[in-house]
């Protein structure tokens, strides 16, 4: 069955998935805030649009009342969810074939769970402003989904790697760092996964919470170690935690340790490209496109 999906924000992760829908036979609409990357759209073959997060055109609207499935890629702000303030009413009203919306969200709506397990009925503490938006920006979907009668799939993602965006890149741009913190582990996931994961909740039209991630939490310095082994170069020195240059943002993921649990994904049936960052870098590196397009 021909599917026609709208991307609000086809960025890195949502341009992962338009190749697949593409591939598939299935059409795909998706926006961007920069006129500049609207070529790079038509050239994968998403039909691009102009979105700025305050209103929608009406190129915009009569897209979105030809589609069936839409995926929201946008982060929140202050002023809530962009999506849902510009084309709520849209969506709701003069969307007639609309069977199936998916939210792209994140681990971080967890919290802080001091290097626990996490799954979809962990109760959510978020603690960085982000993370808060996050939340508020799912309730506010359920509840909308729910007055649209319409399955709403939540998608939390971990660190999200792949082509453009992985250590191997950091590495010959000399920016990697291996910092430590006794007992912090992340976990991550590749691109082509949630792009998978989307294509699988999209093609059976599946709503709930589900966690997209690895299967294995893991050091960050492990997994820079990792691909230096395969890159044969020297990994950059281990630095303490404490001692460590960070942005204000870095920092703060590290106020956060948890391993979170991918089973309910699984047990629905997805089965995942790279279950482990070293699936995911051996991958990489074999198939020497680990340089690939990063930008959003």
């Amino acid at each position: 069955m021909k599917r026609i999906f709208f991307l609000f924000g086809a960025g890195y992760s949502a341009k992962a998935f338009a190749r697949l829908a593409i591939a598939d036979g299935h059409r795909v609409f998706g926006t961007t805030r920069s006129a500049e990357k609207t070529e790079g759209l038509r050239a994968l073959g998403v039909e691009p649009f102009l979105f700025d997060g305050v209103s929608i055109d009406a190129a915009v609207k009569d897209a979105l009342q030809q589609s069936t499935h839409v995926i929201i890629s946008a982060a929140p702000g202050d002023e809530g969810d962009p999506v849902l303030d510009a084309a709520g009413a849209t969506i709701r009203q003069d969307m007639p074939d609309l069977r199936w919306i998916a939210y792209l969200s994140t681990v971080g709506v967890y919290g802080d769970h001091e290097g626990d397990w996490v799954d979809e009925e962990t109760p959510c503490r978020p603690v960085s402003t982000r993370s808060i938006q996050r939340l508020a920006a799912e309730r506010a979907w359920t509840d909308f989904a729910g007055h649209r009668n319409v399955p709403l799939a939540i998608l939390r993602l971990s660190g999200i790697y792949g082509p453009g965006r992985n250590a191997f890149v950091n590495l010959e741009r000399g920016t990697a760092k291996r910092i430590v913190k006794p007992g912090q582990v992340f976990n991550r996931i590749h691109v082509a996964d949630i792009a998978g994961a989307l294509a699988h909740l999209a093609h059976r039209e599946t709503g709930g919470v589900f966690n997209v991630t690895d299967d294995e939490p893991a050091p960050p310095q492990d997994v820079v170690a990792y691909a230096a082994s395969l890159m044969n170069v020297a990994p950059p020195p281990e630095t303490p935690f404490a001692q460590a240059q960070m942005t204000p943002m870095a920092r703060s993921f590290y106020g956060e340790n948890k391993r979170v649990s991918n089973a309910k994904l699984k047990a629905g049936g997805y089965v995942f490209r790279h279950p482990t960052y070293a699936h995911a870098f051996d991958a990489m590196w074999r198939d020497h496109d680990w340089r690939g397009e990063a930008s959003d």
